[in-house]
């Protein structure tokens, strides 16, 4: 696993990377940064990178980042989204599974539409 940092404007949240092709993709052009959108319990931020879905699925576990290739964007999940049936986690359309967030993922529900986001190498 490669570590990483997710820095908002107010916090520094660990996470690791998979060992996916994708969270590869991902590792090779860190740091990246963009401007958080929240859709439910999800932040997701546009990243220059393009690929196709590898392993993609829907039902997410809390705490994951995957890879939204419809929208060339890193996702984190942390709860229920406008899509989730009960309590589930469930992104707008299949993800690539790319990580996990270790630390502090209570922290995601403080970010705000358009606040800065960067993930970097830890």
């Amino acid at each position: 696993m490669k570590k990483i940092i997710i820095k908002t404007e107010h916090h520094e949240i660990q996470a690791e990377l998979n060992e996916s092709k994708t969270a590869e993709l991902i590792w090779e052009k860190l740091p990246l940064e963009g401007k958080a959108n929240i859709w439910g319990n999800e932040i997701y931020f546009e990243v220059p990178i393009k690929t196709e879905l590898e392993n993609g699925r829907d039902i997410i576990n809390k705490g994951e980042i995957g890879y939204w290739p419809l929208g060339n964007s890193v996702c984190f999940f942390f709860g229920p989204t406008p899509v989730s049936q009960g309590e589930e986690i469930r992104a707008a359309s299949p993800v690539s599974i790319i990580g996990n967030i270790t630390e502090k993922l209570e922290v995601l529900k403080e970010v705000k539409n358009g606040e800065k986001i960067r993930l970097e190498k830890r």
